[in-house]
């Protein structure tokens, strides 16, 4: 059981990092296209994004922290 929890808690973790990277990427394409067309630029889609994968990002950590607990409690 401690292996597959360990197996989890290292897949949440890549997603955790996955989402954050994709959440820096969106963040910055938004910058740059709000320099590029002057700030009048459409950048809702990307803002939105950004938006998703921060969101996601904590919903990872949240579930990561989880693990962590139920593996403390099952090593008591």
């Amino acid at each position: 059981m401690n292996t597959l929890l360990v197996i989890i808690l290292l897949g949440l973790m890549l997603m955790t990092v996955i989402s954050l990277v994709r959440g820096i990427i969106a963040f910055l394409q938004t910058t740059r296209q709000d320099i590029d067309r002057g700030g009048d630029g459409n950048v809702r889609e990307l803002q939105l994004k950004q938006n998703r994968m921060m969101f996601a990002r904590i919903k990872y950590q949240g579930l990561a922290i989880v693990a962590v607990a139920v593996l403390l409690l099952m090593n008591r």
